[in-house]
């Protein structure tokens, strides 16, 4: 118990901070003009919310839980083969964030799983809310499938709440408005997915939505061809989206909640 509430305690200084500080970076240092401004932000902060609470409730010993369970009894690929800590720990890392990668891919191929990943794909503007932006079953349905993940792998608890931090993390630097230097862009992406990286993912064109997976390491972008460089029409003039949703904007925490089961 206090290994879960020291998990959640690192994980909310974690996520306020880095919400706080990426929300100061992008109105400091924006890369696209704001047409909405904070209009969008009550919606797309009423679904983590909601996220957070449904997850507390339904699923509350979480990833990490899992992994201190499968440590105990010794469950997993990693425990069963008695690896050394630090081996197990950047094992599961990699091997994790590969797993977001895939998982993403199929919630964009699987027609009835992109109906719940559209949610996040209708926002018109991109900024660090939109990280925050996913409906409540995409949610329960991913922290199933890593559950069952950090259990056959045996990963590591520490490994666990590193990567949790990160998901979190990368998740909101990606998706902000930050302007970063093209000499440091060009830079980090070699490594890690940037705002810019990212930006195309959630262009309305399906050749650019259906590029650029990654959350966190760029690596697995352009070793599986998905990765696209830059937008077509560059970043000021790309649109962002769904085509279906030009027209409309469901930004309202209702609306998010009932767009996956809507006719577009």
């Amino acid at each position: 118990m206090q290994w879960l509430a020291g998990d959640a305690g690192i994980r909310l200084t974690g996520f306020f901070g880095i919400l706080l500080l990426m929300t100061l970076l992008q109105a400091a240092f924006p890369r696209r003009r704001p047409v909405q401004g904070y209009r969008r932000w009550s919606g797309n902060l009423g679904l983590v919310v909601l996220d957070a609470v449904l997850v507390r409730l339904l699923l509350p010993a979480g990833a990490v839980g899992v992994a201190l369970w499968a440590g105990q009894a010794g469950f997993g690929l990693l425990n069963r083969l008695h690896a050394d800590a630090w081996i197990a720990v950047v094992v599961s890392l990699l091997l994790l964030d590969l797993l977001v990668y895939v998982q993403h891919r199929v919630f964009h191929a699987v027609p009835l799983l992109w109906r719940l990943h559209r949610v996040h794909h209708a926002d018109q503007e991109i900024d660090v809310s939109t990280g925050l932006r996913f409906h409540p079953l995409e949610i329960l349905l991913s922290m199933l499938i890593k559950m069952a993940a950090v259990a056959l792998l045996g990963a590591p608890a520490a490994a666990m709440l590193v990567f949790e931090v990160i998901l979190n993390g990368m998740a909101m630097f990606n998706h902000s408005n930050v302007r970063l230097p093209l000499r440091l862009d060009g830079l980090l992406r070699r490594f890690v997915v940037t705002p810019d990286m990212h930006r195309v993912h959630h262009s309305v064109l399906n050749q650019e939505t259906n590029s650029n997976y990654g959350f966190n390491l760029s690596l697995w972008d352009r070793l599986f061809g998905s990765y696209v460089a830059q937008p077509e029409k560059g970043h000021d003039g790309m649109r962002i989206g769904l085509q279906e949703f030009q027209s409309g904007r469901p930004d309202r925490l209702t609306e998010l909640l009932l767009l996956p089961f809507g006719r577009r």
